[in-house]
């Protein structure tokens, strides 16, 4: 009952801050799967959170952890690819790596949330998408995150510093596409001894701030990505759901028709096609 009294309490939250859109039409793919090493806890916590959501603001949702749905004639029908702190090698071949490579080349959507970052670690094409690979956080801690884009239509809704706690991800192998919409504010972090020289390490040149938040319209689709969300209770936690939704209502303003006929990569590890550029 306390469950289903805090789901209620965050959906309205939710309608209030204008979110209840009509998003009827909409197919989402939830994708949950984890290679070998770590899995995150929240998992089952994001799917009851993307289902209610989709209940209360009408579009389709599936739910899957298998990546054999990674074909063309499925992707054909999915308007947005949600991966939920997926890890590691989540694709079993390559046809389904292509198969995912193509509905972005084709005008897809992808929604990636926290480790995500950590997903598909060999990959380079799709390390580029998200804008790096994960490198290291520090301990699970509060720190604050700030709104670098208050007018941005995925996060003008949130405060201009937002209070957090969760894991501060520093990535490695950062491609120069994206762009940041919120920062962790490095200063905000306790500067444990153990951790302080990793830090400074990790956040590389990077001064005070170091992105959270960003977006990517890359190889012809467009990404968007949060590191944040490492806690199970997140998910039931009304800004923060809020944060997901917002991202959901933006992608879907983005949505177009998908045209495989510009899916040119005729294996997952092509290089990328940049206009203009001889080889």
């Amino acid at each position: 009952m306390k469950r289903f009294i805090k789901i209620f309490l965050l959906l309205v939250v939710v309608s209030s801050a204008g979110t209840a859109q009509n998003l009827k039409g909409l197919k989402v793919l939830l994708f949950t799967k984890n290679g070998k090493g770590y899995v995150h806890d929240n998992i089952p916590a994001a799917k009851h959170c993307f289902d209610s959501l989709s209940r209360k603001f009408g579009f389709d949702l599936i739910i899957n952890d298998d990546p054999a749905v990674f074909h063309r004639d499925f992707l054909n029908k999915i308007g947005l690819i949600v991966f939920a702190s997926t890890n590691n090698a989540v694709f079993d071949t390559d046809d389904q790596r292509l198969a995912f490579r193509q509905f972005i080349e084709a005008g897809g959507l992808f929604l990636g949330i926290h480790s995500v970052l950590g997903t598909e670690r060999n990959w380079t094409w799709f390390k580029q998408m998200l804008g790096g690979t994960f490198a290291w956080h520090p301990r699970f801690q509060p720190y604050q995150v700030v709104n670098l884009r208050p007018d941005h239509e995925s996060v003008k809704h949130l405060p201009q510093v937002w209070q957090r706690q969760d894991e501060c991800y520093f990535i490695k192998e950062m491609y120069p596409g994206p762009h940041a919409l919120m920062a962790a504010d490095i200063n905000s972090l306790a500067m444990d001894p153990a951790d302080t020289a990793r830090i400074r390490l990790h956040k590389g040149t990077f001064g005070r701030f170091y992105p959270s938040v960003w977006e990517h319209r890359y190889d012809g689709g467009l990404a968007w990505i949060t590191a944040l969300g490492h806690s199970a209770t997140d998910y039931l936690e009304p800004v923060f759901v809020s944060h997901l939704m917002k991202a959901i209502i933006y992608l879907k303003a983005n949505k177009k028709k998908l045209d495989f006929s510009k899916a040119y990569a005729t294996r997952y590890d092509d290089e990328i096609r940049y206009q203009g550029i001889k080889k």
